[in-house]
């Protein structure tokens, strides 16, 4: 037991988003348990802005926009965003919170390398039950994860049939 003279013990979750950076096991997708995902944070308005120009998926208290880089950089990066819509300072820090905690807790389990993923709270994102919150992350994550084909039996897209009786 540490004497009370040192001082608590750091919390490395809180350390760890303080650096803007951690690496966590990855336990899916071939990936071997020695083997870690950088996670760097997004901190510029260009980077974040960059991401909007992504695919995203809304659930339930969360929107995650993810952008493919494509440069080769394994290094995923994560930002986090409130809108002055939700609420004042105090309910937007407490839902940025609540997203930087499940961001850290299933990006390494979800989220692709190569990848810039933005987190903007809703309106419920202070409030919603931690397991409801955690579902909506996860399931976003693995919306995004999952590339997208066409469906097989739709035609493929043309122009809108015009009338027959226009002169063009």
């Amino acid at each position: 037991m540490r004497s009370m003279v040192e001082g608590p013990d750091p919390d490395p979750v809180d350390a760890d988003f303080r650096l803007h950076r951690f690496a966590v096991p990855l336990p899916r997708r071939g990936r071997t348990m020695q083997q870690t995902l950088k996670i760097e944070r997004l901190k510029s308005r260009p980077q974040f802005l960059a991401a909007a120009k992504g695919v995203s998926q809304a659930r339930g208290a969360v929107v995650v926009q993810r952008l493919d880089r494509r440069d080769g950089d394994p290094v995923t990066r994560v930002g986090f965003t409130a809108t002055r819509k939700i609420g004042g300072a105090v309910v937007r820090n407490r839902a940025k919170r609540r997203l930087r905690e499940a961001a850290r807790a299933l990006v390494p389990l979800h989220g692709l390398p190569g990848s810039d993923y933005v987190f903007i709270a809703r309106m419920g994102t202070a409030d919603r039950p931690w397991e409801r919150l955690l579902d909506d992350v996860k399931s976003a994550l693995t919306r995004l994860a999952t590339p997208r084909t066409a469906p097989e039996d739709a035609p493929p897209a043309s122009r809108p049939p015009t009338s027959a009786g226009q002169d063009s």
